[in-house]
C-alpha cells in the first residue's frame, strides 16, 4: 500500500502535527510505502517514510484574491503527482489541505483520503459540501479527542472517527531525562520548586496570563516558571516578564527538539490554555510523572476526568491561588491519580487500532 502524507509545511511550528501524524503512520503495516509531502516547505520533520518539498505559495493554496486563478494548476500538479505515486491513500492534514485537494479525487478514483483533524476549525458551506461529496468508501474522517469528533459530526454531518492521540508508555519512559539532567539541557536552577509551561509563543497558550498569575503569587521564595517553546510572542512575553520584575524567576526556555525528554525538570506543568484540539503536553506530563494544572476546557476533562485540577479560562486571580498552593508534597500523589485517570496503555492500545482501522479501513 502506497501512502500519501499530506501536510502544511515542516518545522517547529508543525511539530505537534507531525508528531500525531508520525504515530498514526506507524501503524500503516510492514507493507506500506509512505511519502510524506509538505506543500508549503519547511524543514523534515518525520521518521517514517520519504519527503518531498514543495514549495507552494501561501497564498494560493489559501485560495485568496487572485491567487486562486492558481489552483487548478496546483491540482492538475498534485493529480500527476499521486498518480506517478502509485498512492492508494493519501492522509490529509485537516480542512486547510484537503480544500486543495479533495477536488482531484474526482480524477483519481483508485485513491482514498483519510482527513485528520487537530483542532476546532470553522467550517463553512462549501467546506461541508466538499466533506459529503465522495462516499465514506472513499473519504474517511477523523479527529484527534472525542470532543473535537463530535463537533464535527454534528457541522459535517456524517461519522468522524475519534482517533486520539495515545504514546507507547514503555518507549515514551525510556528516553526521560532525570530532574537533574533535564534542569541541566534547560539551563535551570538544579535545586527550588519548579512550574512548567510546554507550547508554542502564540495568543491561544495563555501564557501572556500565566506570567501575571505567576507574579501575584511571587511572593513564595524559591519557586520558578520555565516557560519552554518559540513563537512570535516571544518579544512581548520577556518585556512582561521584565517588567513585572521577574526576570530571576521567569524564565523563556525557547523550542527544545528533545522536548518529551524533558518534563521531568518540572514539579508542576501549567496548561492554561485558551482552546486545544487536544494538547498533547496534557498526557506528556502525565507520563512522566509530573501533575498537571490546565484550563477547563473539554478536551482536557476528556484525558483526566475527575482527576484534573481545572481552572477557568483566563481567570489570572484563580490561577494565582492555584499556584500558591503548588507544592513538592502534594505533587506526587496528584500525578499518580492522573495517570491513573489517564490509563496511558490502554489508551495506546485504542490508538493504535484507531489507527490502522483508518488507514486500512
Amino acid at each position: 500500500m502506497n501512502i500519501v502524507n499530506m501536510m502544511w509545511a515542516g518545522g517547529s511550528p508543525y511539530m505537534s502535527i507531525h508528531k500525531v501524524h508520525q504515530q498514526v503512520l506507524s501503524h500503516a503495516g510492514a507493507d506500506a510505502r509512505i511519502s510524506n509531502w509538505l506543500l508549503l516547505g519547511g524543514e523534515r520533520c518525520h521518521a517514517w517514510g520519504t519527503t518531498r518539498v514543495w514549495h507552494m505559495p501561501q497564498r494560493a493554496l489559501k485560495g485568496k484574491h487572485l491567487w486562486r486563478l492558481l489552483r487548478p494548476w496546483l491540482r492538475l500538479r498534485l493529480q500527476r503527482a499521486l498518480k506517478e505515486a502509485g498512492a492508494d491513500v493519501i492522509l490529509l492534514d485537516g480542512v486547510g489541505v484537503a480544500r486543495l485537494v479533495l477536488p482531484v479525487m474526482q480524477r483519481i478514483p483508485e485513491v482514498r483520503a483519510k482527513v485528520l483533524f487537530h483542532g476546532m476549525t470553522r467550517l463553512n458551506d462549501s467546506d461541508v459540501k466538499l466533506l459529503n461529496r465522495l462516499p465514506v468508501e472513499r473519504l474517511s474522517i477523523a479527529a484527534v479527542s472525542h470532543t473535537l469528533a463530535r463537533s464535527l459530526e454534528h457541522d459535517i454531518g456524517r461519522p468522524v472517527q475519534t482517533l486520539r492521540m495515545a504514546f507507547d508508555p514503555q518507549a515514551f519512559a525510556r528516553p526521560l531525562l532525570s530532574r537533574e539532567q533535564a534542569r541541566q539541557v534547560l539551563a535551570l536552577p538544579a535545586r527550588g520548586l519548579l512550574l512548567g509551561a510546554v507550547g508554542r509563543l502564540v495568543e491561544s497558550k495563555g501564557f501572556e496570563m500565566i506570567i501575571e498569575a505567576f507574579a501575584r503569587a511571587a511572593g513564595h521564595t524559591g519557586m520558578q516558571l520555565a516557560i519552554v517553546g518559540d513563537g512570535p510572542l516571544r518579544a512581548s512575553l520577556q518585556a512582561r516578564i521584565d517588567g513585572l520584575g521577574l526576570t530571576d524567576s521567569v524564565r523563556l526556555c525557547g523550542h527544545h527538539d528533545n522536548l518529551q525528554q524533558l518534563y521531568r525538570a518540572f514539579d508542576w506543568l501549567l496548561v492554561p490554555s485558551r482552546a486545544e484540539g487536544l494538547g498533547l503536553v496534557v498526557q506528556e506530563a502525565v507520563m512522566a510523572d509530573v501533575p498537571v494544572v490546565c484550563s477547563d476546557l473539554p478536551v482536557f476533562r476528556e484525558q483526566l476526568q475527575e482527576s484534573g485540577c481545572y481552572l477557568a479560562v483566563g481567570d489570572v486571580e484563580a490561577w494565582a491561588q492555584q499556584i500558591a498552593c503548588c507544592d513538592v508534597a502534594g505533587a506526587l500523589a496528584l500525578a499518580a491519580r492522573q495517570r491513573q485517570a489517564l490509563a496511558p496503555e490502554a489508551a495506546w492500545q485504542a490508538f493504535c487500532d484507531g489507527a490502522h482501522s483508518l488507514l486500512r479501513g
